[in-house]
């Protein structure tokens, strides 16, 4: 009786380390900077920038920012063991240091997937991985759909098929049930008389010659999209608006959105989810906020039950933002198993 009691004594204290160990965060790797940045001609008018980090003979990893029209950031640097992983980071066309700035002509999804494919060609990578997040998950499926055999696996967040009811929920009410007064307040703001089509009067609203005007909607969009991409909202004065969009310039941001999105973001209806099969056996992980109410977890489900080998992993007590704890913690774990 006494040596079972042993037994299970230990047999507890077993469990219980495994599963500390298995809860144990794990951290986003020190801030590193590029080996290697510069631009890329793409076309007649569009220079896209482009950086290098951590191991050139690393496994190569292509980071699309979201958006559209956001841009890279040191933060998505950190997401890759720099010693296993060649990070390769790029603006898309008309984003933050990408040239020319907020640039909507010859700007579409499938200019965009070709400059992936350019890009790849020029720094002689044969596969890639693929890490994209909201806007950037639709990017890395629309280049893998067409570009299956350069694909060696793919890490999503926040999945965004850019279908019309997926566009119709982020525009048209849908997130009036998560964050009604945010809605409404962003609605008020808007002059009246949209014929239900907000991303089309928002893009002639910001794509206008008078600077003003320009900044006002390019502000009230990008204020609208931040409050409603984190879990919890933060209350915020003028003056602290005034200080992010001072280091954030939200016009390439709101403009190329707007355009995308009143575009459909150039993509036939179900385009994406209907050509998944064309990734194959590629091994995909989704990583999808419970709570993000801007790409609510039925898409990402969606397409896992479309992919052959895929999973779903719902971030718990979370929005949209990848920088969310847990988002943060899964997007990390997800990337370790591609070392």
């Amino acid at each position: 009786m006494q040596n079972t009691t042993k037994k299970l004594f230990w047999l507890i204290i077993l469990f219980s380390i495994c599963l500390a160990s298995e809860k144990k965060e794990v951290e986003l790797y020190p801030e590193i900077e590029p080996y290697k940045s510069g631009y890329l001609k793409v076309s007649d008018l569009h220079n896209i920038y482009y950086e290098c980090c951590g191991n050139p003979d690393g496994k190569p990893v292509f980071v699309l920012h979201g958006g559209p029209g956001s841009g890279s950031s040191p933060y998505m640097r950190r997401f890759f063991n720099p010693e296993k992983f060649n990070i390769i980071l790029h603006d898309q066309r008309g984003a933050k240091r990408s040239k020319p700035f907020a640039e909507i002509k010859n700007n579409t999804t499938w200019h965009l997937v070709e400059d992936i494919e350019k890009l790849r060609k020029k720094l002689e990578v044969d596969k890639m991985i693929l890490f994209g997040g909201s806007w950037g998950s639709t990017l890395a499926l629309a280049y893998a759909e067409k570009h299956p055999n350069k694909v060696n696996g793919i890490v999503l967040r926040g999945v965004f098929l850019a279908t019309e009811s997926e566009i119709d929920h982020f525009y048209h009410g849908g997130v009036r049930k998560f964050f009604p007064k945010i809605y409404d307040d962003f609605i008020n703001s808007l002059p009246q008389g949209n014929n239900g089509k907000i991303p089309a009067q928002l893009f002639e609203l910001i794509n206008t010659e008078d600077k003003d005007q320009k900044k006002k909607y390019a502000r009230i969009w990008a204020k609208y999209e931040l409050q409603i991409a984190s879990l919890q909202v933060a209350e915020r004065s003028e003056k602290e608006w005034d200080k992010i969009f001072n280091s954030f310039n939200p016009i390439a941001f709101s403009l190329l959105e707007n355009y995308y999105m009143k575009n459909n973001c150039f993509l036939k209806p179900n385009q994406l989810l209907e050509n998944a099969n064309k990734i194959g056996t590629t091994r995909v992980i989704m990583v999808n906020g419970r709570y993000d109410a801007i790409c609510p977890p039925i898409t990402a489900y969606k397409l896992h039950q479309k992919l052959e080998n895929s999973r779903l992993v719902i971030a718990e007590k979370s929005g949209h933002w990848m920088g969310e704890k847990n988002i943060e913690q899964a997007l990390l774990k997800a990337m370790r198993e591609f070392e």
